[in-house]
């Protein structure tokens, strides 16, 4: 058939009259496309709504077929709008609204919009559902929410509003749901909150509220679920809330809450959750908390409570979860715990208790975690403590428990022990061919006897074993060990242990080997080469001889290789001057011989990696010059003598011509730095050719080797003489600083225009550098640990406190155990003082005196933290991250730090664990500096880590 020319034309032109003509009798899908017009659609998720070609049913609505679109049986109104997680964008404007005036239902939800939110919504006079959670709605709550007397549930969860609380909600008498938590409103509560008649769930929690609870909050008669926690009131819980009768579910934690806990809460006998973790409340526990007979999950966790665990606590047979950790509680565990029959998880530690464990815990239920550390418990573990079948994490270290471990010989169900810190003794009892699951050991620092079980290659799952610090275990090491196929970390040091070491036939996973102060003999396997991913090994103060494999120094990732005090022979293996990553090898004190190689990463390890070794010369050692004959010595000396004297006079006079420009040098010296004089120093300076290039304020080290050979690192600084005094006493207050996780600064030599600051050397690099490198969880907690630390006492332990000021990766340096300690710290304060554009004084964190520019750096130094956090979890791919955190979804932002973590559904408790660092995270990184926590609850929120006690 032939087709006219013009009737495609025509066609086109006739369907678009149709769709007017369509659009025209309806209204609601040209709103819809309207709407659509306005938005940012990510993903074409609206891709469907569009008005189809042909004609529509007379009455039916073609909206009514589009995705989230939902209309009465009928097809010609549309009800509901269900636009949730459709990853929109942009403002929703409300001049698209007016026409829904059936809408029951609207849930714009897990979507990125902002701006203030549309009025119009309160126009829809019958909607019972508002849903417009997880976006980034900002500006005040608008008025006119009475308009929409239907009201049943008001989800605004997760967004950007700010001002005071919507006080018109109380008017909605159908309320059922009220969610306003986690934006930024502020001021108190308002006591007409109280006045809810239908309300059954209320969550204020993560604002800004402040004042007072208000106690008009117990007339809500018909409350089961309120959570107000994550606030900054003031004073205590009112006792008025007891009269909540119906409440099952009440969270206030982290509310800066005081005073004791009020003992009329018992009059809550539907509660099922009570969690009041995480804020300073005092006294003891009521006895009268065993009347909350319906109680499944109590948290009182991280507070200041004190007394003991009351013995009235046997009442409540629903209990499940009990969690007392950090405070001040003391006295014995009552034996009536241990009948609990559905107790579930018992964390008490970071306490004061006592006494043994009840005799009886765990064999009347199915205890799953028991975590009793940093006590002071004795006695043995409870021979039924696995009883249940279900103990999954077993922590008792750091306590003074004794006796023998045979009550875990057949806890197949395991998945993490740790024990380390008491006095244990006889035979480790472990069945590893039935621990299916056990990941994480750590028996390190008690009195095992009898070996490593032979059959610890049966234990599939293990990644982390050590056995440290038990000096009569014995034996040697199982000959399939290095089999296990995630094996990272095993560590045995000072354990006794003779024997050669086994061939590393299969150690892919292999990350740490410690095996120093020991007995061990032979060599080293040249199967050390299938070891790619190992990073530490440690085998000094062994009986090892034969050469250093050159496998061994062709490993990719070693990072730190201590061969010290042992009977190597033969010569160092050039290999290891081409490593990328390594920081430290010592071979001292064992019988290499030859020349150092001529790498210059090998020759700054220092002199005392190769002391010991009569044979080895080349740098830094003596040199490998050969012998000469007696004239030529004697002109040799001869000359040198002329030399030395030649440099005598110029040094002697370049110090008298400083002491002429600049005034008389001074030597000022901090504990671990021998008193040299200024001369001394100088002298030393004098060698280094680039000391005179440093430049001033720069954050630039320079190396320099004191008299008696030890290495620091030095800082040059330039001041003018009036600023010299207020300067000294500030570095005088750096240098007194001192902490395990921050550089230790040894002195300062000065004079009235330049100062030179003497730090310690560190030998293991930065956090700069070693990022992009794989590491394992434990050891990425141990530094986010360690930052924390070193930040919380520059904070909260000195006084006046100190700022860091430019915490990043660079400014982590790690010591000779992989510790990570601050480098840098105060120095940007120190420069604003020199150049006098700051006030002189601080206070600290917490009393409210200290001046607005030092508040300002603490709060940069917490979000600084926040972002380093994201910098390791993401191996440095994410560098100042902390903006773009807060813009996504926190499940979204938790799977891709799951899978650049290589966490999985195998691995819970790592998935746990790095939950709770995400949440600081995005707590530190919050864009108003009020609302980031102190880096002292940081450090409370990270103190389930596995590197500070878990």
């Amino acid at each position: 058939m032939e087709i006219s020319p013009w009737s495609l034309p025509f066609n086109l032109l006739f369907t678009s009259m149709l769709i007017v003509v369509v659009l025209a009798a309806d209204p609601y899908s040209k709103a819809l496309l309207s709407l659509k017009s306005q938005i940012i659609d990510g993903s074409n998720s609206l891709d469907d709504w569009k008005v189809p070609p042909g004609e529509t049913p007379s009455g039916k609505v073609p909206a009514c077929s589009w995705s989230g679109v939902k209309c009465n049986k009928n097809s010609t109104i549309v009800v509901g709008l269900n636009l949730c997680m459709k990853n929109l964008a942009g403002e929703l404007l409300g001049n698209q609204l007016s026409v829904f005036t059936e809408l029951v239902e609207l849930n714009v939800s897990q979507n990125a919009f902002s701006g203030e939110l549309p009025v119009e919504i309160f126009n829809l006079s019958k909607l019972t559902t508002l849903d417009i959670s997880g976006n980034n709605f900002s500006g005040r709550f608008p008025n006119g929410i009475t308009g929409v007397k239907k009201l049943v549930v008001l989800d605004a969860l997760s967004n950007s509003f700010s001002g005071p609380l919507p006080v018109e909600v109380t008017e909605l008498e159908s309320l059922k749901v009220l969610n306003l938590a986690g934006s930024y409103f502020d001021g108190e509560i308002p006591s007409s909150y109280g006045s809810f008649k239908s309300l059954e769930y209320l969550h204020l929690a993560g604002n800004s509220l402040t004042g007072k609870i208000p106690p008009e909050l117990g007339k809500l008669k018909t409350v089961t679920h309120m959570e107000i926690g994550y606030n900054f009131y003031e004073g205590s819980i009112p006792w008025q809330l007891s009269n909540m009768t119906e409440l099952q579910y009440l969270d206030i934690a982290g509310a800066n809450l005081s005073g004791s806990i009020p003992k009329q809460l018992c009059n809550l006998t539907k509660l099922e959750s009570l969690f009041l973790f995480r804020n300073q409340l005092m006294g003891s526990i009521p006895w009268e908390f065993s009347q909350m007979v319906s109680l499944i999950n109590l948290d009182l966790s991280d507070n200041l409570i004190s007394g003991p665990i009351p013995e009235s606590f046997g009442e409540l047979k629903k209990l499940k979860l009990l969690s007392l950790m950090f405070n001040e509680m003391n006295g014995t565990v009552p034996d009536t715990i241990a009948e609990l029959p559905s107790m579930e998880t018992l964390f008490i530690w970071n306490n004061f208790f006592t006494g043994s464990l009840p005799e009886n815990l765990g064999r009347h239920s199915r205890l799953r975690w028991l975590d009793v550390s940093n006590n002071s418990f004795i006695g043995s573990i409870p021979p039924g403590v696995c009883a249940g079948g279900k103990l999954f994490k077993l922590m008792l270290f750091s306590n003074n428990f004794t006796g023998h471990l045979s009550a875990l010989s057949n806890c197949s169900s395991l998945v993490r022990i740790r024990v380390e810190d008491n006095s244990f003794s006889g035979e480790i009892p472990l069945n590893f061919s039935h621990l299916h699951g056990i990941r994480y050991i750590d028996l390190s620092g008690n009195r095992f006897t009898g070996g490593i079980p032979a059959d610890i290659s049966k234990a599939l799952k293990l990644q982390y074993f050590s056995v440290s610090n038990n000096p009569e275990l014995g034996g040697t090491i199982p000959w399939k060990t290095w089999s296990l196929p995630f094996l990272q970390n095993f560590s045995a040091s000072f354990c006794n242990i003779s024997g050669n070491l086994p061939p590393f036939r299969s150690c892919k996973s292999l990350v740490v080997v410690e095996l120093q102060k020991n007995t061990i003999s032979g060599s080293i396997p040249n199967s050390i080469s299938n070891c790619q991913s190992l990073e530490i090994i440690n085998l000094a103060r062994n009986h090892l001889s034969d050469h250093i494999p050159k496998e061994l120094a062709s490993l990719p990732s070693l990072v730190v290789v201590d061969l010290s005090h042992n009977d190597f022979s033969g010569s160092i293996p050039a290999e290891f001057g081409k490593s990328s990553s390594l920081v430290l090898l010592n071979v001292s004190f064992n019988d290499i011989s030859g020349t150092i190689p001529s790498h210059k990463l090998l020759q700054s390890m220092g002199s005392s990696a190769y002391a010991g070794n009569p044979k080895l010369c080349g740098a830094p050692l003596q040199s490998c010059s050969t012998a000469i004959d007696g004239k030529k010595l004697r002109l040799i000396l001869l000359i040198s003598a002329g030399v030395v004297i030649l440099i005598a006079a110029i040094v002697s006079l370049l110090i008298r011509l400083r002491k002429g420009s600049k005034g008389q040098w001074k030597m000022n010296s901090f504990i671990g730095l021998p008193q040299f004089t200024a001369n001394d120093v100088l002298r030393s300076f004098n060698a280094t050719d680039s000391m005179e290039e440093l430049p001033p304020f720069s954050g630039a080290f320079c190396k320099a080797v004191l008299p008696t050979g030890i290495t620091v690192l030095v800082k040059k600084l330039e001041w003018e003489p009036k600023r010299v005094k207020i300067a000294s006493e500030f570095i005088t207050q750096l240098g007194n600083s001192r902490h395990m996780n921050l550089i230790r600064l040894l002195g300062f030599c000065y004079n009235n225009q330049l100062t030179y600051l003497l730090y310690d050397c560190l030998p293991n690099g930065n956090l700069a550098e070693k990022l992009r490198m794989q590491r394992d969880w434990g050891m990425k907690c141990r530094i986010i640990i360690g930052i924390a630390k070193g930040l919380c006492f520059l904070h909260h332990d000195c006084n006046p406190a100190i700022p860091h000021g430019d915490l990043k990766s660079s400014n982590v340096m790690f010591d000779d155990n992989f510790e990570p300690r601050l480098a840098d710290f105060g120095f940007k304060h120190l420069i604003q003082l020199i150049k006098g554009t700051v006030p002189a004084t601080s206070s600290t964190l917490g009393t409210g005196e200290f001046n607005d520019a030092i508040k300002d750096e603490l709060y940069k130094d917490i979000y600084d933290f926040g972002e380093l956090i994201l910098e390791i979890l993401t191996n440095g791919k994410v560098i100042k991250g902390g903006a773009s955190i807060q813009s996504k979804p926190k499940d979204v932002v938790l799977r891709e730090m799951y899978d650049e973590n290589e966490a999985g559904s195998t691995n819970s408790l790592q998935e746990d664990e790095m939950k709770q660092v995400v949440d600081v995270a995005l707590l530190c990184t919050k864009s108003r500096a009020v609302d980031r926590p102190s880096i002292e609850d940081a450090l409370k929120l990270l103190s389930g880590l596995k590197a500070n006690g878990k």
